[in-house]
């Protein structure tokens, strides 16, 4: 069974699917921000959904993230490193990528298991 959560005409949110979890591209909470700031926000985002969906941080599988410049690689690191808990680091990709609005720095796609 699939099931969809806050589906609107163009994407849901979440999708689950024989356990595991499927979330939508997460940017920031304010596009104002520099690179550090809108990846913890982004990331805050990433663990509201998870908890909506029953799981966590812990039971990422995978993450493709999309940077607009690998200038801010080393700084969106950081915020990364500090999120991720020790000994559950996902597969991961990280790409340089054009945004949907130009203030973007970064966005994440993330898949999870179910808990």
């Amino acid at each position: 069974m699939i099931e969809r959560i806050d589906t609107k005409q163009r994407m849901s949110r979440i999708v689950k699917h024989n356990g595991t979890i499927y979330l939508c591209g997460q940017v920031c909470k304010d596009a104002e921000q520099g690179i550090k700031e809108q990846t913890e926000t982004m990331l805050e985002k990433v663990d509201e959904l998870l908890i909506q969906a029953g799981s966590d941080r812990k039971h990422i599988l995978s993450a493709t993230i999309y940077i607009k410049d690998m200038k801010y690689f080393a700084e969106m690191n950081e915020v990364w490193d500090a999120w991720v808990p020790e000994g559950y680091a996902p597969a991961r990709a990280c790409v340089e990528a054009s945004m949907a609005r130009d203030a973007l720095l970064v966005e994440i796609s993330v898949v999870a298991a179910e808990v």
